[in-house]
């Protein structure tokens, strides 16, 4: 009875391992399994401090418009939470792609805020404050920010090809060299007097259309969410399908390698770091003249550095970056309504968020656990089959 019971737990732990050692969807697996063991953990403490862990996650998930809520404002639905949700959802999915983009060739952009503030100002005193027609301006918005974002990030990596300084201290430096130099120019030509922040854009040139009605519910509709989409599509077949892709992988995994198997190293990474400022611009131009429609001066988003934890979630992986990204933008998005629905602190969900990054992680462990066990079990799958006639020895 016990070798019984003890070869059916082997054969479980086999296949458990079977799935987590597969190549296609190992980061995938460790992923969902660092999210779960994230809420188990964030439902101890939502237990500790005398709350009930379901009511709080209802909550979270009403507040981000995923599910409905019992009451509504005049004008308001489900639907006006969740493309408000989408509308956030944007610049964090082209911000994450920009971060997963460098990680492939072995780069760290943490320049991603100073990027996007780039591309969103340029965009703005350019185009958003022309008398353009939308025809023309929300596209021109979309090349400026990504040519802005691009030329400040290939600077990045020039500097990195040629001399050798390392892309982290110099994408903080431009952070606030960056910072510094759009605050000037705002308090000192583009200042609302009330608000104390840059002038709104032009209607014509922003990219989140708002107060749309739509039958008797009125919300707002970011254009550019399924160009978002889209484009973690395009580099993602990029990185897996085409010779370009493959450079970076190679660069990103061994410089010195693909240095001798007949690849620039120096023109990768400039590329590599011109098509993340391009994604970062984007990022800056569907935030400042999206989701806002003006830029206070003196202010780095947090988006740019919430991204690369979105990035990391997912792997580096541009499609998984969307469905990360979804996930840690509608924990903080959702946070106001848990707060005041369930009486519990909205930084319970910066904590959630901070947990779910801690056993991520964790995963380069997790794959060594596993990988140290796939040795035991292809030694089991050689086993005899049962039913077979054990070899015995002649008299």
């Amino acid at each position: 009875m016990n070798q019984a019971s003890s070869e059916t737990k082997s054969r479980s732990t086999n296949w458990l391992l079977r799935i987590l050692r597969y190549p296609r969807t190992q980061n995938l697996v460790i992923a969902i399994l660092a999210v779960l063991m994230a809420l188990v953990a964030i439902s101890l403490v939502i237990v500790i401090i005398g709350k009930n862990p379901l009511t709080v996650f209802v909550s979270l998930l009403r507040g981000s418009g995923w599910l409905p809520k019992p009451r509504y404002a005049s004008g308001r639905s489900m639907l006006t939470d969740f493309l408000g949700l989408l509308d956030a959802l944007t610049p964090m999915i082209f911000a994450a792609i920009a971060v997963a983009i460098a990680f492939k060739a072995g780069l760290f952009n943490i320049g991603i805020s100073g990027q996007m503030l780039t591309g969103g100002f340029l965009a703005t005193v350019l185009i958003g404050y022309s008398q353009l027609d939308a025809v023309l301006a929300k596209p021109l918005v979309l090349l400026v920010g990504a040519l802005s974002g691009a030329m400040l990030a290939l600077f990045v990596g020039w500097l990195k090809a040629n001399f050798n300084i390392h892309e982290v201290v110099s994408t903080i430096m431009l952070n606030y060299v960056v910072q510094y130099i759009v605050s000037f120019f705002i308090k000192g030509y583009f200042i609302e007097p009330v608000s104390r922040q840059s002038h709104t854009v032009s209607v014509a040139s922003r990219l989140t259309l708002v107060n749309v009605q739509i039958g008797a519910v009125e919300t707002r509709i970011p254009l550019c969410f399924l160009l978002a989409v889209g484009l973690a599509g395009v580099f993602y077949l990029i990185l897996a399908r085409t010779r370009l892709g493959y450079e970076i992988r190679a660069v990103g995994s061994n410089r010195q390698a693909a240095e001798y198997s007949g690849i620039s190293s120096r023109r990768t990474i400039m590329l590599t770091m011109a098509l993340s400022g391009a994604a970062a611009g984007l990022a800056g131009v569907t935030y400042y003249l999206g989701y806002y429609n003006s830029i206070m001066p003196g202010d780095l988003s947090s988006v740019g550095f919430d991204s690369i934890a979105v990035a990391l979630l997912a792997s580096a992986n541009p499609l998984a970056c969307v469905l990360s990204a979804m996930l840690i933008t509608s924990l903080s998005y959702g946070s106001n309504y848990m707060s005041s629905v369930a009486d519990v602190s909205e930084y319970i969900a910066s904590l959630l968020i901070g947990i779910v990054l801690l056993f991520s992680a964790c995963s380069g462990f997790l794959k060594y656990l596993v990988n140290r066990n796939n040795l035991a079990v292809d030694q089991s799958d050689d086993r005899e089959e049962p039913g077979s006639t054990p070899a015995t020895g002649g008299d």
